[in-house]
C-alpha cells in the first residue's frame, strides 16, 4: 500500500476515534471508545511482528494483544485518579509474558534479544492506546479526545500529499496545529492555546512516524501495512492524555 493510502487510512481511523469520543456524552458512555481502541490494539498486535520482522510472530502477537487490550480494560475499570495507575502492572505482566514466549520458542531461539526488545516495544505502543480512554474520563475529556483525534486525522490526511520530506513534515505539523487550534476554539472545556499546543504535538508525532516507517521493506505485506496505519492512532492516545493533564487539568 502506498504512503498516501496508508495516511488516508490513518486519518479515517482517527476520525472514528473522534466519533467514539463524541458518543461519550450519550447513554453509551465510554463503551464505544473502549471498543474502538481495543480493536485498534488488536489490529496493531497482528501486524507489528511482521512490520519489524520478529522471529516468533504468533507468540509476539499474543503478548502485544494481551498487553494492549488489558491496558484498555484496566483503564476502563479504574475508579478515580490517577487513571493510569494500573498500567505499570499490566505492562510488567506483558514483559514477563514476552520472556515466557521466548522460553516456549524452538529452533535455538535465534535473534533472542531482537525478539524480546521488539515484542516489548510493540507492547508499549499497544498499551499507549489506553490513553484515549483515560483522556475521556478527565476534566474536559470529551473535547480533548475530539481535538486530538481531529488533529491526527487532518495531519495524517495532509501527510498523504506528494511533498518532499521537509515540506511534507512542515505541512503535516502546520495542518495538525491548525486543526487543534480550531477545535480549541469550538469545543467546550478547551481554548485556542491548548488546541494549538495539542495540535503541534500531534503534528510532530505524525511527521516523525511518517519518516520512520515510510521506507521499511516489510510494508509490501498487509499485516505490516495494518500496523503502520494503526500505530499513529495508538501512540497518540497517551500523548493526548498527558497534554490534556498539563494544559487543561
Amino acid at each position: 500500500m502506498q504512503l498516501s493510502s496508508r495516511a488516508v487510512s490513518t486519518a479515517v481511523l482517527a476520525a472514528l476515534v473522534a466519533v467514539a469520543g463524541y458518543l461519550g456524552d450519550t447513554s453509551l458512555g465510554e463503551l464505544p471508545l473502549v471498543a474502538v481502541v481495543g480493536v485498534l490494539a488488536l489490529a496493531f498486535a497482528f501486524g507489528w511482528p511482521v512490520l519489524v520482522n520478529l522471529p516468533s510472530r504468533p507468540g509476539s502477537t499474543a503478548v502485544i494483544a494481551l498487553g494492549g487490550v488489558g491496558a484498555v480494560w484496566a483503564v476502563h475499570r479504574t475508579a478515580g485518579d490517577p487513571l493510569l495507575r494500573h498500567l505499570p502492572v499490566v505492562f510488567a505482566f506483558a514483559v514477563l509474558l514476552a520472556f515466557v514466549n521466548e522460553l516456549l520458542r524452538g529452533g535455538g531461539r535465534e535473534r533472542l534479544v531482537e525478539s524480546v526488545s521488539g515484542t516489548v516495544a510493540g507492547t508499549l505502543v499497544a498499551v499507549a492506546a489506553a490513553g484515549w480512554v483515560a483522556t475521556q474520563r478527565t476534566v474536559g475529556g470529551e473535547g480533548l479526545v475530539i481535538a486530538g483525534a481531529l488533529a491526527l486525522a487532518v495531519g495524517s490526511a495532509v501527510a498523504a500529499l506528494p511533498l518532499r520530506s521537509w515540506a511534507g513534515a512542515g505541512a503535516t505539523t502546520a495542518s495538525a496545529l491548525a486543526a487543534g487550534a480550531l477545535a480549541g476554539l469550538v469545543l467546550p472545556g478547551l481554548d485556542a492555546r491548548a488546541g494549538v499546543l495539542l495540535g503541534l504535538a500531534v503534528g510532530v508525532l505524525v511527521a516523525a512516524l511518517r519518516q520512520l516507517f515510510d521506507r521499511l521493506p516489510a510494508l509490501d505485506r498487509f499485516p505490516a501495512t495494518l500496523a503502520a496505519i494503526v500505530l499513529p492512532v495508538t501512540v497518540t492516545g497517551t500523548l493526548v492524555y498527558v497534554a490534556g493533564r498539563v494544559l487543561v487539568g
